[in-house]
């Protein structure tokens, strides 16, 4: 009795638990029978013997003759593979002791894992839609513009000193224009490929920063900005790195602090020691900042938080993705910090020399 209850207490009742039961049922109701009709009191034990063993075995066959092999079908749909030996071992073997609820609880997992790789494909298919429309967008602009410019030229313009010289140069400038997309589209495609192999050396990164404040000092006398290396943060550190990519991500990143800084504003970067593998790099500044909701993406190719006024501004929209590849193929991360009309600060880690 207390077997025929823990039985029923619990959910993951087996093929051989049920085979049981049953068997027990049939044999007690044969011997009873038999013992009406029969004072000797071994032919009833005999019958309840006889009954229990025959059915146990037949009701145990069915079982696994019929509802685990359509169980073997679904395990079969579910991994859509052509079963190697082990797989028919587990089948013949390891599946018939499974109870049904663990077998459901198995196609629960691989109906929820499913799901999520459904919407991981519904989510890229999105993405893709739109890098394809902002692919287009960029691509578009600079075509049109060079195309009316030309077109005007060939029109009778080219023959006018005033203007023709002036057409020109607006054509060369979306030109220059779409060879800088290409060649953005070009690295990270490579990046992305890997085909782009690392070349590390150890160097001290806050040299290496200060050669990104020279190299772009007249945008930043444009914007009558001040670029500093924070104040406790000048003792040498030395990362070791591919000098060239990290350059690229500097560039990148002091370009667009400068771009999206105030006027009189600041760019302030920051060096730190984490834990003594890992260095921190920090790009602040105290310009527009990117609202919240834009932060998840903004590392994405071509993702503009405002389209107009980054078009305005000018660059591809791919110095942030590029970024993030360049980062994370040497094993680190990238990330953002910001608040709308407070500033932003961008960073990211580098492995000690």
């Amino acid at each position: 009795m207390f077997y025929l209850q823990d039985m029923f207490d619990t959910k993951n009742i087996t093929p051989s638990q049920i085979s049981a039961f049953n068997a027990f049922t049939i044999a007690l109701i044969g011997s009873i029978v038999n013992l009406i009709f029969f004072t000797v009191w071994w032919v009833p034990l005999a019958t309840f013997l006889t009954l229990f063993i025959i059915a146990y075995f037949l009701t145990h066959f069915f079982i696994q003759r019929f509802i685990y092999r359509k169980i073997k079908l679904i395990y079969k749909f579910i991994y859509q593979t052509k079963a190697t030996k082990r797989e028919e071992f587990y089948y013949k073997s390891i599946l018939p002791q499974k109870s049904i609820d663990e077998v459901s609880e198995d196609v629960e997992k691989w109906a929820e894992q499913r799901k999520q790789e459904i919407e991981v494909l519904r989510q890229n298919e999105a993405y893709r839609k739109e890098f394809l429309q902002n692919l287009s967008h960029e691509f578009k602009t600079p075509v049109f513009a060079i195309q009316g410019y030309v077109d005007t030229l060939l029109s009778g313009a080219l023959e006018k000193q005033e203007i023709n010289r002036k057409f020109l140069e607006n054509a060369a400038r979306n030109i220059d224009r779409l060879v800088n997309l290409i060649d953005d589209l070009d690295v990270i495609s490579s990046l992305e490929s890997g085909q782009q192999l690392l070349h590390k050396s150890d160097f001290v990164i806050q040299d290496l920063i200060r050669e990104v404040f020279e190299s772009l000092s007249i945008k930043v006398a444009d914007k009558n900005a001040k670029c500093v290396i924070k104040k406790g943060c000048e003792a040498p550190i030395v990362v070791n790195a591919d000098k060239e990519k990290t350059r690229q991500v500097l560039i990148n990143l002091i370009d667009n602090a400068i771009k999206y800084g105030k006027q009189n504003g600041y760019i302030e970067a920051s060096v730190y020691n984490t834990d003594g593998k890992n260095i921190l790099v920090e790009i602040s500044d105290d310009g527009i900042g990117i609202a919240e909701e834009h932060l998840p993406r903004i590392f994405e190719r071509f993702y503009r938080t405002d389209y107009g006024r980054s078009r305005n501004i000018g660059g591809t929209g791919l110095g942030l993705a590029i970024c993030k590849h360049i980062v994370e193929a040497d094993g680190h991360s990238i990330h953002v910090r910001s608040k709308s009309d407070i500033g932003t600060t961008f960073g990211f880690t580098l492995s000690h020399a």
